[in-house]
């Protein structure tokens, strides 16, 4: 560590991309990051979708400018260790990661996560829905969303996984999901409006689906700022849905010793209760209980959530990859 940390400090830069300061307490962990190891952190196109980030690796390879790290749902994670963007590294934590969240030859490891969430505006919405059954009641119009579009956003491919289980999908099988959407569409429900805080707070989105550590953030970060917002969440037991958020070294990282020391930061003991400060599940969580070093108080504020989450296997989720990516945009964009 010492030694990483000199050449880390010699670089004295980290170049990242589609980190906003409000998503997973990503701002206490850059201002964290610079003033330990004064390291400046440039974070490009914060808003950017995880399909942007993988962009952004082929496309400045080789000017200086492609991000050092990126952060990624699962299945970008997969997508992009197969195409060769990701170097293999191992963080100090790596054994301590359950195996069902690493790639075995540590191009990628997920660092922390949520479950897919209804957010509801109850100062809009006369009664916030509970399940994805309740968003076709016709009371609902014109008022879901989703963040982003799910052919190249994490948490909107999420939130059609979600979906295809509320409604006799599976992990193999996320059809339904589309399906579910272009019936919203259609009746008029669901509106291809990216959900943001901005939209939430302008009454654009009254319902939004989305993770809960962001739609619970969300809720505190209105409450601070005094909005004439009453954000609500509800995980819904119809379609329980949890997943991780991947971190990965670029193979072409301009700074590749800044990147590896954000790897061993973000996957630390300080790192990984910041995440627990925005109610983000760390991916050490059970580790760290173990071992003494988890923000116990933090941790009890997460939303109680019945039974042991499942994952989809990498091959579901290129499988369901592909179908949302062939079919999403004729059934519901279109």
């Amino acid at each position: 560590m010492a030694a990483l940390t000199a050449a880390a400090k010699k670089e004295g830069r980290l170049n990242a991309i589609a980190l906003p300061r409000d998503w997973a307490n990503y701002g206490a962990l850059i201002d964290g990051f610079e003033k330990k190891y004064g390291i400046e952190v440039e974070v490009e196109n914060p808003e950017a979708s995880s399909q942007d980030e993988i962009n952004a690796l082929k496309e400045h390879r080789r000017d200086g400018r492609a991000p050092d790290v990126i952060d990624v749902g699962a299945s970008f994670a997969e997508s992009a260790a197969r195409q060769g963007l990701l170097t293999p590294y191992k963080v100090a934590a790596y054994d301590r990661i359950p195996e069902e969240q690493k790639d075995s030859k540590a191009r990628w490891y997920n660092n922390y996560g949520g479950y897919v969430s209804i957010g509801c505006d109850a100062k809009r919405v006369e009664t916030c829905p509970s399940t994805f059954a309740d968003l076709r009641k016709p009371e609902y119009k014109g008022q879901v969303s989703l963040n982003g579009n799910p052919t190249k956003s994490g948490s909107a491919f999420a939130g059609v996984y979600a979906a295809a289980l509320a409604n006799g999908g599976s992990f193999d099988d996320i059809q339904p999901g589309i399906d579910f959407f272009a019936e919203l569409r259609k009746n008029g429900n669901f509106i291809p409006v990216e959900s943001t805080p901005a939209t939430i707070e302008k009454g654009q989105t009254p319902i939004s689906i989305d993770w809960d550590f962001l739609n619970l953030g969300y809720a505190d970060q209105f409450r601070r700022k005094g909005a004439d917002v009453d954000w609500r969440t509800a995980i819904p037991l119809d379609g329980s849905f949890a997943e991780y958020y991947s971190s990965g070294v670029n193979k072409d990282a301009p700074h590749p010793a800044a990147a590896r020391l954000w790897q061993e930061y973000l996957f630390s003991p300080e790192g990984q209760n910041i995440r627990l400060g925005a109610y983000a599940r760390p991916v050490l969580m059970e580790a760290m209980a173990q071992d003494g070093t988890l923000d116990v108080a933090a941790a009890e504020r997460l939303p109680t959530v019945e039974g042991t989450p499942t994952f989809p296997t990498e091959e579901q989720t290129e499988k369901a990859r592909r179908t949302v990516n062939r079919n999403w945009a004729k059934a519901v964009s279109g």
